[in-house]
């Protein structure tokens, strides 16, 4: 198996498979606050096992390029949404379920504004800013259980 894996552009489209896109492209859906505002309406589907959302904040520290991808996790009892609190882009490293664990992960390169909701249960890489500050609001499940499997490749990939 190549353990090198290229970065793609962010788009909706080929993100769609693990989660939703969130940006503020194109026309908003909507004018409000007397026509002074723009609205991008529902942009992302949260869902929760049990439990209620919740909004942290997370500081992640930078990498670098090549990244060296040594594991992958997944919450099954919710999705995960990743806003950066700059205008930073950032890597996303998902991967398709294969049997109960990770297929070949897929590396995105999000544009600065952008921000990324992945589904419950999309194996994913860890937090990834590529510059500081490295902020990010994080909505997810806030509740009792366990809410994090791990997966530890037996080779690393290379990311870049």
């Amino acid at each position: 198996m190549d353990a090198r894996i290229g970065i793609e552009e962010m788009t909706a489209a080929a993100f769609a498979p693990f989660g939703d896109l969130l940006d503020g492209a194109g026309a908003p859906d909507r004018i409000i606050n007397q026509g002074l505002c723009g609205r991008w309406h529902d942009r992302a589907r949260l869902d929760f096992g049990d439990g209620r959302a919740g909004i942290s904040l997370f500081r992640a520290e930078p990498r670098s390029l090549p990244y060296r991808l040594e594991m992958v996790e997944r919450h099954p009892e919710g999705s995960q949404a990743f806003v950066p609190m700059s205008l930073d882009g950032f890597l996303v490293i998902v991967a398709p379920d294969a049997g109960g664990g990770p297929g070949r992960p897929r590396a995105f390169r999000t544009a600065p504004g952008q921000g990324v909701n992945l589904h419950r249960g999309t194996w994913h890489g860890v937090l990834t800013p590529l510059v500081a500050p490295g902020l990010f609001a994080v909505i997810d499940r806030i509740g009792p259980g366990t809410n994090l499997e791990e997966h530890w490749f037996a080779a690393p990939f290379e990311v870049g």
